[in-house]
């Protein structure tokens, strides 16, 4: 009888390591895709704000409000002061 309850006992043992192992790999192996996702998303995130940098660039934005806007700087003459009531 002792020796049917140890024998029990190791295979329940056994069992329960190869369930941890795989537990544990199946982990890991989300762990490194989550990884992956997180480098992705931060190269994109420095992507995006170099590319934001350059479309709010002053130099840019003047060249957008004169070409496709047809602004100018305003002469002496049309300047029209509001006084401050």
């Amino acid at each position: 009888m002792l020796i049917a309850v140890l024998w029990l006992a190791s295979l329940v043992s056994a069992l329960a390591v190869v369930y941890t192992t795989q537990h544990s790999r199946v982990l890991t192996a989300q762990l490194v895709d989550a990884q992956k996702t997180r480098d992705e998303l931060r190269y994109e995130q420095e992507r995006l704000l170099l590319e934001k940098g350059a479309w709010s660039a002053y130099s840019r934005i003047e060249k957008v409000a004169r070409e496709k806007l047809k602004m100018h700087v305003p002469a002496p003459d049309e300047r029209v002061l509001v006084p401050n009531n």
